[in-house]
């Protein structure tokens, strides 16, 4: 019988033997796993965990959402356009994708115009949000109370407490980012290249829910092909998946581009005109990082800021250095095109996570007095959360909420050129509605039977549109008012409703004198001024007759893409 001889151990001729690098949990001798899933034993405790923290967050915003209009706050203006929009579904619109439209009108059949039911679904993505941070924490090696950690710093971050406060894009926006990273991280772990198809789905609708997915998916892309994660891609046990899930992702994105093919591609012109108009503030670099910290409040900023250099730089890290890279690549466009500062919000949760984990991280637990202090982080946080609660959602009546504000220096510069009002523009935005509403429909009620049979009403903008639409009680002969049409955005793709302009209702904020270049006559019947208001919601309500072309041959030139 024959033996085989065993090769002695070479050690080094001077020196210690270099020690091997050590990773949040073993490494498995599967060569296709990057590195191992956690245990499974885990995870029943770890979903629990992000339950209990989602429906924290969920009650947070049904709570401060049924008791704002009591206090005096109402719809936000987004909120009352993207309404409309569900009234016009569509695969495109102007300056958004279609999936805000279709949430806004789920969401009004079935909860009807409740401020809180419009909202609900916002909510839920929150929820969500936090539920895959927890997730996410717990695929990267953390333990519970890291879990817990990273969970409470996104539950509590202003710009999620914003956003998912109200009816919007964004609230979904990361949602669908951390279930794209949460595929791939799973595959790397060893599960099935089928995650893929759960990438492609997610990617997909998010890119119909938002054109910055775009950005992410390339930049995200980029990391991998500059790292040994890029066998996700053309290893041959996953490029047949990887190749459906792009078909997928392709599949669903494609019914949007087809449309902006259609439409002469609106969404461009949009973004064009914001540029050349200079619609939005252009930060330096010290002031667009700044903000960075500012949006997931100074304190939770140490979170995320550790998750991306623990992730770039750690040896423990190695296998998920794609993950800092991605938002290196990512911040460093986002600065270069100029975008808004809050665009790079919805990539943090997955670096609050790693931060969790690089905080409790075995080898640095070995100092007893680190669960000390990793517990005095965790109050400061809440502490500090609470204290800024105010700035990211109303819970005062406006004149205490403001007072507030000012005492604690929470009010922030303007995102976009327009002068706001006494509170930042988020907040701004959801006054003066219903007096705008309500004007619009007692100069309906003065006009003649004969004049009502044939009016028109124009608004200047689409949330002036969308409030007089959503909000204005019915005239006082039963009737409904008459559609409102407007130039701004996706309003001036739903047309002028074949107004002929012999007689119409203005909610404008021109003067007297620019409305008689185009009507023969022109009365002013109210003027709404809503001292909380932005001042160019200060409107004029004018009645008009005997314009001097017809109203709906000159609509071509009303179009208003900003």
């Amino acid at each position: 019988m024959a033996t085989i001889a065993r090769i002695p151990t070479v050690e080094p001729v001077c020196g210690t033997r270099r020690p091997e690098p050590t990773y949040p949990f073993p490494m498995p001798a599967e060569p296709a796993t990057i590195t191992a899933p956690p245990p499974q034993d885990m995870r029943r405790a770890a979903l629990q965990l992000a339950v209990a923290f989602a429906l924290v967050k969920f009650a947070i915003h049904l709570v401060t959402n049924l008791l704002q209009p009591h206090l005096g706050w109402g719809y936000f203006r987004d909120e009352l356009y993207y309404i409309a929009c569900g009234h016009h579904l569509a695969f495109g619109y102007v300056d958004h994708g279609p999936v805000v439209a279709l949430q806004a009108r789920l969401a009004q059949t079935l909860f009807g115009n409740s401020l809180a039911g419009i909202r609900m679904l916002s909510a839920l993505a929150g929820a969500a949000k936090v539920f895959l941070t927890g997730l996410l924490c717990w695929r990267l090696g953390g333990n519970r109370r890291a879990q817990s950690l990273a969970m409470l710093a996104v539950l509590l971050a202003p710009q999620y407490l914003g956003a998912d406060g109200y009816l919007s894009m964004n609230s979904f926006e990361g949602v669908f980012w951390m279930t794209c990273l949460y595929a791939l991280i799973a595959m790397l772990q060893g599960g099935s290249p089928r995650w893929w198809l759960v990438f492609g789905l997610s990617a997909g609708i998010g890119l119909e829910n938002k054109p910055s997915m775009t950005f992410f998916l390339l930049t995200l892309l980029l990391a991998l092909l500059v790292t040994k994660q890029r066998r996700l891609l053309f290893a041959r046990e996953y490029v047949g998946n990887a190749a459906l899930g792009v078909t997928l992702l392709f599949a669903l994105a494609t019914p949007n581009v087809v449309w902006q093919l259609q439409n002469h591609w609106p969404t461009l012109e949009f973004l064009h005109n914001g540029v050349v108009q200079h619609k939005n503030v252009i930060l330096p670099f010290p002031q667009f990082f700044g903000a960075q910290f500012t949006q997931f409040n100074p304190i939770g900023s140490i979170l995320w800021i550790t998750g991306v250099l623990w992730l770039l730089f750690a040896r423990a890290a190695r296998p998920w250095r794609w993950l800092g890279l991605t938002y290196l690549f990512f911040f460093a466009l986002m600065f270069l095109l100029h975008a808004k500062d809050y665009y790079l919000a919805p990539i943090y949760p997955v670096f609050a996570a790693a931060g969790a984990v690089a905080f409790f991280a075995p080898r640095v637990n070995r100092n007893p007095a680190r669960p000390w202090w990793q517990a005095a982080y965790a109050l400061i946080l809440i502490i500090t959360a609470g204290l800024i609660f105010p700035a990211a959602i109303p819970v005062m009546r406006p004149e205490n909420e403001l007072a507030y504000l000012l005492r604690m220096h929470l009010i922030g510069k303007p995102l976009e050129k327009w002068s706001q009002g006494p509170f930042p523009q988020f907040f701004t935005d959801r006054f003066g509605w219903q007096e705008m509403a309500n004007q619009t429909t007692a100069a309906y009620n003065s006009l003649s039977p004969a004049d009502r049979a044939h009016v028109g009403i124009f608004a200047g903008n689409y949330g002036e549109a969308g409030a007089i639409s959503l909000l204005a009680p019915r005239p006082a002969d039963g009737s409904k008012l008459p559609a409102v049409v407007s130039g701004q955005n996706s309003y001036w793709m739903w047309g002028s409703n074949n107004y002929s302009g012999d007689v119409m209702i203005l909610v404008v904020s021109a003067t007297p004198d620019d409305i008689k270049q185009y009507y023969g006559d022109v009365t002013l019947f109210a003027h709404v001024d809503n001292p909380w208001s932005m001042p160019f919601e200060h409107v004029n309500i004018y009645i008009v007759r005997y314009r001097v072309s017809n109203f709906t041959d000159a609509w071509p030139e009303m179009k208003n893409y900003i």
